[in-house]
């Protein structure tokens, strides 16, 4: 299907396409609305003024065109609460016969990750919100970012789904054949049939990229005698006016859906828009077909490593420019490579299959029900992974699924009745244990193989997780970054003379007044929200734990720290403890390794001792940490414990600190000052400081024995997102430093104390 997608100009009301003849098509329009848990609102708001109301606007107006339409939970919740006309409009559509409603799992989670239970009860709460509220239950479910493994339709027909909406990318690795995506098909699992509708990747990118007239010219080159196709173009509804650029193209100047709406409406005599189930009740499917797991066709590049994204999208563009039979059987990764990419991905949902089988275990009634509502809204899909969209990379979206998980855990094991615990368990599916010490106050995991270092250190009372911080990957998207980059600093040339002008690029602000002409797809290449961001790129050799035990030469930086260039002398930073004793409240790890000097090699021996303890509105957490030189030759360097905090600093927001001590002795004189918790700072010399959130409630303080010098820098990764390339701070690292020097068979010890001071009503965890 050929589609135009020079920006749209504004133009007079459509005319009737000649149809040369009795062919016909139907059109299936659906549209899927979504606001992820913790998205800030006024962005949701934002999103309704430009996309949800002025659509909701526009079928009132075109009463002739009908369509599907999928609001998500989160969604739906938000608009009973900010604009409840909402929902009397809406129902008024459904009542007029326009409008169908889809279901599909409630807080939008991608039911491969959930439970068998999960799945279940995500997908039913929706059929029976739907029912409640507008007197219908859904035929149809959406399928978060239409990722389909072979047991979705068991998912779906348990629930009382009869069919959904896939990719064309799932229909061509499936080996169907090409027409098929104009019809439907069926596909089964366990005895459950389920429908399937695939929407097409060209309406997905010409809707609302392409110009009217030649949408319409494309549509009515598929239209058959017998008038047995559908059109389908299931996608994002922020696309219409939330994207950037889109809002004064959609409904402005532009006026692209009007003209749409009208010009469907002036050809209705060979195309009709249909809602998906009354076109499935009256056209069977045509053929039975098993995708295998994958989702859409940018997903399938997504979720590959850097080098291996290279390599897929090299091979498919270049077998697809020479229509090479083949191309179909270049599939790309999964949706579950995410969990393989982020090791945070896989610790979220890690957490998230701890907080579920806790609340399974729990006895029914309320509390269980209130668990059990904090552990769906945390397994919302948009943190779990990365694409276009800032997803896992986006701070506020991970604290508030985490925070929601944690509150379920705090239900599931009795609140401030919460008994202590301490046990080895492979808690996040890597195949070695971790070790988990919790109570009433805190739950810590430590992993023994890298580094005994923190992976989690969660504030039950303030639904805190201290400890998640991203670490700095490469992107394959990076390339494009530095190619851009490059390409601006080249001294210019003036063309060819018969050379093609570049494209423009995607716009970078979403901006009302962006002139129609400038619209582009979010598929676009980005350009950078501000310059020079391609120097800002730095990978992590490690990943971000708290307590890592280092081992650095004297004179490495702050700089060289923040710019990953440092010289890692030791051997304990990511490498395999022993634990030695565990137990509830403390934890004993001890590492036999090595510390290079410039003489050769010292045998070193580090024992590091995990205590947590104190009250549930006061938590503790000391760690203490002994170096021992096993070799004859003495060692010198400089010792180093590690920490990533997130406090939701990003954009200096004032409400999240570090509070610097003052005094003799303390590295600065006078009282104390307050710095933005996304700086950088250094005390020559400190016994302490303190870190925190005003708006979590959330304070703690940080003793150093013996005193030490202390530096903390930002931790941002560079990511693309649909406005452009652009710097997200992810946290904070804050550095304890020694300096070292052992005698053969001496030893020095170091320790920090934290303490944590809640200020928020903890006496019901449900709220």
């Amino acid at each position: 299907m050929a589609v135009v997608t020079s920006a749209a100009r504004p133009e007079g009301r459509p005319e009737a396409i000649d149809p040369a003849g009795p062919r016909r098509i139907s059109l299936c329009l659906v549209l899927h609305n979504h606001q992820p848990i913790g998205n800030f609102d006024w962005v949701v708001a934002r999103a309704f003024a430009r996309a949800y109301d002025p659509m909701l606007a526009a079928l009132e107006r075109h009463p002739r065109i009908r369509v599907g339409l999928h609001y998500s939970g989160p969604l739906l919740q938000w608009l009973d609460r900010e604009q409840p006309a909402f929902g009397e409009r809406l129902a008024a559509l459904l009542a007029r016969e326009q409008v169908e409603l889809l279901g599909g799992g409630w807080y939008e989670p991608v039911l491969a990750l959930l439970p068998e239970a999960d799945r279940q009860a995500q997908l039913r709460r929706t059929a029976d919100e739907l029912e409640r509220r507008f007197g219908r239950r859904p035929q149809g479910a959406w399928l978060t970012e239409r990722v389909w493994e072979p047991s979705v339709p068991a998912d779906l027909g348990r629930a009382g789904y009869a069919w959904t909406i896939l990719d064309d990318e799932h229909l061509r690795t499936a080996l169907a054949p090409p027409d098929l995506v104009w019809e439907s098909a069926t596909s089964d699992d366990q005895g459950w049939p389920v429908s399937l509708l695939a929407t097409s990747q060209a309406l997905r990118y010409g809707l609302p990229f392409g110009e009217v007239e030649g949408m319409l010219g494309s549509l009515r080159d598929l239209a058959t005698l017998d008038g047995r196709r559908v059109a389908v173009m299931g996608d994002d509804g922020e696309k219409f006016g939330a994207w950037p650029t889109t809002f004064e193209h959609c409904w402005g100047s532009g006026a692209w859906v009007e003209r749409w709406f009208a010009g469907l409406e002036a050809n209705e005599a060979w195309l009709t828009t249909v809602r998906p189930s009354d076109w499935l009740a009256a056209h069977p499917p045509t053929a039975r077909i098993y995708p295998p797991s994958g989702s859409y066709l940018e997903m399938a590049e997504w979720s590959l490593p850097p080098a291996e994204a290279r390599r897929y999208r090299t091979a498919r563009a270049a077998a697809r420019a020479q229509d090479r039979p083949e191309a179909r059987f270049l599939r790309g990764g999964t949706w579950r490579g995410f969990q393989a990419r982020y090791r945070e991905a896989n610790d979220l949902k890690a957490q998230m299959l701890a907080a579920s089988r806790a609340v399974a275990a729990m006895p029914p009634g309320p509390d269980r029900e209130a668990a059990a509502e904090h552990l769906y809204r945390g397994q919302s899909n948009d943190c779990y992974w990365h694409g276009l969209f800032g997803g896992i990379y986006l701070v506020h979206l991970r604290l508030a699924a985490l925070a929601e998980l944690i509150a379920a855990e705090d239900l599931a094991a009795g609140g401030a009745a919460a008994p202590s615990e301490a046990h080895l368990l492979d808690w996040d599916l890597d195949g070695l244990p971790e070790a988990v010490l919790g109570d009433a106050a805190q739950t810590c995991v430590v992993d023994p193989d890298e580094g005994a270092g923190l992976t989690r250190w969660d504030l039950r009372a303030a639904r805190a997780a201290l400890l998640a911080v991203m670490r700095r990957r490469p992107e394959a998207y990076h390339d494009l970054l530095r190619a851009a980059e490059a390409r601006t600093t080249e001294p210019e040339q003036a063309p060819e003379p018969d050379a093609a002008p570049e494209p423009d690029a995607r716009a970078a602000e979403s901006d009302a007044k962006a002139d129609a002409e400038a619209v582009h797809s979010i598929h676009a290449p980005g350009l950078a929200l501000e310059p020079g961001l391609a120097a800002a790129i730095h990978d992590d050799r490690h990943e971000r734990r708290g307590g890592l035990v280092r081992f650095l030469e004297p004179e490495t930086s702050a700089a060289d720290l923040l710019a990953a260039r440092e010289d890692e002398l030791g051997d304990f930073l990511d490498r395999p403890f022993a634990v030695i004793r565990l137990r509830p409240g403390e934890l004993v790890a001890r590492r036999d390794g090595t510390v290079r000097q410039p003489d050769g090699p010292r045998a070193v021996r580090v024992t590091k001792r995990l205590l947590v303890g104190g009250s549930r509105d006061q938590p503790e957490l000391r760690l203490a940490v002994t170096v021992v030189d096993l070799d004859r030759r003495p060692l010198a360097c400089d010792l180093a414990l590690e920490w990533g905090f997130d406090l939701a600093g990003g954009g200096h927001n004032p409400a999240a600190w570090y509070e610097l001590p003052g005094g003799p002795g303390d590295g600065i004189a006078g009282s104390p000052e307050r710095r933005p918790h996304d700086g950088a700072g250094e005390l020559v010399e400190a016994r302490g400081l303190a870190f925190g959130n005003d708006d979590l409630g959330l304070r703690v303080e940080a003793a150093i024995r013996p005193s030490a010098r202390v530096l903390w820098y930002p931790i941002e990764t560079i990511n693309d997102s649909d406005a452009g390339f652009e710097r997200v701070y992810q946290g904070s690292c804050l550095l304890q430093r020694w300096p070292l020097r052992l005698a053969p068979g001496e030893k020095a010890s170091v320790e920090v104390r934290y303490r944590a001071f809640t200020q928020v009503a903890a006496a019901d965890p449900r709220r």
